[in-house]
């Protein structure tokens, strides 16, 4: 699933603690983590294109990185630390790692980032679906449009009565 996507449903799902918007960071971050330092090396090299790059021209230490924080062990270990330290609404902002995981366990396919998802216990990877097919992508889209509907806080009108109460008060003191 694309990173994007990946922060969305971490807001989605649990960014209505005192955390809000830190779910976005943890469900981002596990692709963050092996991508933008492979960003910035291919800058640096001078070999930075666009497009989806062939897998042999992704070094070795991009893998190790993206198996690390792909692994729901990594993501649940995350989870129990911050809960251990009394981090309770952090704890729960930080459940958006694991459950990056486990989107991408069911849409990626083996052949490109299989998410090896009890990394370093096994190296077993679901085939899943790409998430770049368009059935995937737009199913995708629709339930996050729906989740964010049905956990906005207040009907939407309502949520702008306090901003244009504010405007027209403004406007009648010019």
């Amino acid at each position: 699933m694309d990173t994007f996507s990946h922060a969305l449903w971490g807001k989605a799902l649990f960014g209505y603690k005192k955390y809000l918007y830190l779910p976005l960071f943890f469900g981002a971050a596990p692709d963050l983590l092996p991508f933008i330092p492979n960003l910035f090396y291919k800058l640096i090299n001078g070999n930075f294109s666009y497009g989806k790059p062939s897998i042999s021209s992704i070094p070795d230490w991009v893998f190790l990185i993206y198996d690390f924080s792909h692994s729901l062990i990594t993501g649940f270990l995350l989870v129990l630390i911050l809960f251990f330290f009394k981090k309770k609404y952090l704890s729960f902002a930080a459940l958006a790692w694991p459950f990056h995981s486990i989107l991408d366990s069911v849409s990626h396919s083996k052949d490109f980032f299989g998410t090896k998802i009890f990394w370093p216990l096994s190296d077993y990877r679901f085939d899943g679906v790409s998430w770049g097919q368009p059935e995937v992508w737009f199913t995708n889209i629709i339930f996050l449009i729906i989740i964010f509907y049905i956990r906005r806080p207040v009907p939407l009108i309502i949520a702008w009565t306090p901003l244009l109460t504010k405007l027209l008060k403004k406007n009648k003191k010019l």
